[in-house]
This record gives C-alpha cells, sequence and structure tokens, in this order.
C-alpha cells in the first residue's frame, strides 16, 4: 500500500529541512513524497534538491497558493492515500505513516485522522496547544469543527470521486473539502488516538483574530453551499470549546 505525501513549499528555507527529515525518517519504506514549490525566492529549492531521488517528485512553478499546490500535488500522487505535510510542520515520531497504514489494512476505511499539537518555532520540543480530534463527529460540522487536517489521510480515489479543494476559498478550503468528503459524501473514517504532527504557531490557521474571521466566514459559505444549515450563533458556540481546549493545554503543557 503506496502512501503519498505532499508538501507545499514558498520561501521555506527555515523550516523544510525538518519537514523532509521527518517524512525520510518514516518507518514505513513505501511512501512517495511529492514536494510542489510556488518558485521560492530564497533557498528552499537548493535544500529540496539537495535530497535528490529521496524525494520522488519535485515541481516549482508559479502557483495560486498553498491550496493550488496541494491540488497539484494530489493529481501527481500514485499512492492508494494520499496526506498533506506543509512545509512548516514535521511528523511528531518515526512510526505515524506505517500506523495510518495499519489502520487501513485492518479496517474498511476511506479515511483516518487523529491529534496534532502547536509549538512556537524558539522551542520545538514544547507543546503550547494540543489539538484533538477525539470528539470529531459528522453532525459537530454544522458547529464547524472538522477533524485536523493534518492528520487526515485518506484513499486517493475520494479526490477522484469528491474533487480536489476550492481555489476561492481564502483559508478554509481544508474544511470545505472535509465536509464534501465527511458529511455530504460520508466516507467511511476512523479516528486513531495519537499525535500525528507538530505545527509552528503563526500559520494561516493560526494567525490572530483577522484570520479567524475569514475562517468563520469560510466555514459559514461552505456550509451554505453544501446545503447544510446553520447561522452564527451556532458557529460562535465552537468557540466555548475552543477556549476551553486551550485551557487544557496550558495546565497540563
Amino acid at each position: 500500500m503506496k502512501v503519498s505525501v505532499i508538501t507545499g513549499t514558498y520561501n521555506s528555507a527555515k523550516t523544510v529541512k525538518d519537514t523532509i527529515e521527518s517524512v525520510l525518517s518514516q518507518t514505513y519504506d513505501n511512501i512517495e513524497y511529492i514536494i510542489i514549490d510556488g518558485l521560492s525566492k530564497d533557498n528552499t529549492l537548493d535544500i529540496v534538491n539537495s535530497y535528490g531521488d529521496k524525494i520522488s517528485k519535485v515541481v516549482s512553478e508559479k502557483d495560486k497558493g498553498i491550496y493550488d499546490a496541494m491540488n497539484k500535488g494530489v493529481a501527481l500522487a500514485t499512492g492508494d492515500i494520499v496526506g498533506i505535510l506543509n512545509s512548516d510542520d514535521f511528523f511528531t515520531d518515526n512510526g505515524v505513516i506505517e500506523r495510518v497504514v495499519e489502520a487501513f489494512k485492518k479496517n474498511d476505511l476511506d479515511a483516518v485522522y487523529g491529534d496534532i499539537h502547536f509549538v512556537n518555532d524558539n522551542d520545538l520540543n514544547k507543546s503550547v496547544r494540543y489539538y484533538s480530534s477525539r470528539v470529531f463527529s459528522r453532525g459537530l460540522m454544522r458547529l464547524g469543527f472538522m477533524p485536523a487536517h493534518p492528520s487526515f489521510y485518506v484513499k486517493k480515489e475520494c479526490y477522484d470521486k469528491y474533487g480536489y479543494f476550492d481555489l476561492s476559498y481564502k483559508i478554509g478550503a481544508d474544511f470545505e473539502l472535509l465536509l464534501r468528503f465527511i458529511h455530504v459524501n460520508k466516507i467511511k473514517i476512523k479516528y486513531l488516538n495519537f499525535d500525528f504532527v507538530t505545527m509552528r504557531t503563526g500559520g494561516a490557521s493560526t494567525a490572530g483574530i483577522s484570520s479567524n474571521k475569514q475562517i468563520l466566514m469560510d466555514i459559514k459559505r461552505a456550509l451554505k453551499e453544501n446545503n447544510i444549515y446553520t447561522n452564527m450563533p451556532i458557529l460562535l458556540s465552537k468557540y466555548i470549546y475552543k477556549v476551553g481546549e486551550l485551557a487544557y493545554s496550558k495546565l497540563k503543557y
């Protein structure tokens, strides 16, 4: 069973080595690693190319942002299973893909998902927030909940059947795609109780008030376009849980 891991890069020289090393260090050996670069102006490509044929496919060309890079990677993927690993993130340990494949082999599934945690760039060993997908269910997507996208591994055939990322969304294309896969088309999913990915804070989805406002608007639009009823009070109720989750993370770590 081949797993395609896709990384989109743009001026990622400071972090991409950690990302690449975490993929190449995986104990599972049937991984197709695809890097899609948006014509970086720093030495990202020098770092990427230094790994030679250890990276399966490298494309560097102008794109329309991270979701466009993801779509290009998915289109090139030849694996049975596809996952996304962003260029400032890395796998939490070397056995992530092996456990993902084991779950697919033991169960009749279309996708799996799990947990992630966040760190500050000045201390990659200290968690500042833990995001668990344990509580996720299809029905909670109406409130704007989704499984942690960096932990989402899905059969390539689901992209072929149900489509790719919608580039008209500024930040919430991942929510819209998961909504389409999980809630609308009801693919078979399973939560795996472990930490998949370490994410640096400061990305598009963790960039503050303006980012959260845009995410909220994208989620509202995605639900409407997929004919799922919601309203702003319903969506805002999610943040009660978010506050509790953040408080728990601070107490634990």
